[in-house]
């Protein structure tokens, strides 16, 4: 058992939506340490070019902006990628979006918006791709993860209905395309994160002492503990995980009940 390898990246292509900023980003550097050509795609492409080349610095990383919550969007990006590359080793769909606002006022827009990007992209974009990811699953499985999140395992008191529900539909869908395509060598798996400093999460970037108060951990995640959880499922040593959902979250979710 070679323990370098069983988490190396190397040689591996990787693609990340949402991957300019954040829990998107944490995934890119570690990617790239581990070895892997990276290509990041965002929908502002002065944000994503700018993130692609500081992770320059780091190894091969690619600006692919795109707007994957429409469908359109979504073939942008395969042709993008295409122009690269011929195969796909590992997909992560991280882009997300969400919305809160009162169970009476909740908007019909605030809805169609998270549950679009959130569950309807990772679907249609896996679909996409998969041509890509069969044509790299030769000597070693294809992957694609799914960013799910601890919102979609356990309940959140914030109004953020179409969010939770997205998240936990995410989950769900996870297991129902590992089944498809594992015989296809792609293992599908999740990852549902915590509270991390993001843009998306505003109270950990900003106030972290006083959201560690509340979780079991002591602390908001780092980047290491986002990397860490992506590479091992997109490694060697993540193979035997088909369908399942890592929750990193520090134990909020089990504090919750």
């Amino acid at each position: 058992m070679n323990i370098d390898q069983l988490f190396s990246l190397q040689g591996r292509s990787a693609l990340i939506t949402g991957g300019s900023r954040g829990i998107g980003r944490m995934m890119a550097e570690g990617f790239l340490r581990a070895g892997a050509r990276v290509y990041i795609s965002a929908r502002k492409a002065d944000a994503c070019d700018a993130t692609a080349r500081e992770l320059l610095a780091i190894g091969p990383c690619v600006s692919l902006p795109a707007d994957v919550s429409t469908l359109e969007g979504v073939q942008q990006l395969v042709a993008a990628y295409q122009q690269h590359e011929k195969s796909l080793d590992i997909l992560v769909n991280n882009a997300g979006a969400a919305w809160g606002a009162a169970y009476d006022e909740f908007p019909e827009s605030g809805w169609d918006k998270v549950v679009d990007l959130n569950m309807k992209t990772p679907f249609f974009l896996t679909q996409a791709l998969t041509p890509l990811l069969k044509a790299a699953a030769t000597d070693h499985l294809a992957k694609v993860i799914n960013i799910a999140s601890i919102d979609g395992v356990s309940n959140n008191p914030q109004e953020t209905y179409s969010y939770q529900a997205s998240k936990a539909g995410l989950i769900h869908l996870t297991r129902r395309m590992a089944l498809k395509l594992a015989p296809e060598r792609i293992a599908v798996s999740a990852i549902a994160p915590g509270a991390f400093a993001s843009t998306m999460n505003k109270d950990a970037r900003d106030h972290a002492d006083e959201v560690a108060q509340r979780i079991p951990a002591g602390r908001i995640g780092t980047p290491e503990d986002m990397a860490g959880a992506a590479i091992y499922l997109a490694s060697r040593a993540g193979d035997y995980v088909t369908g399942a959902t890592l929750v990193v979250d520090g134990g909020v979710t089990w504090a919750r009940g």
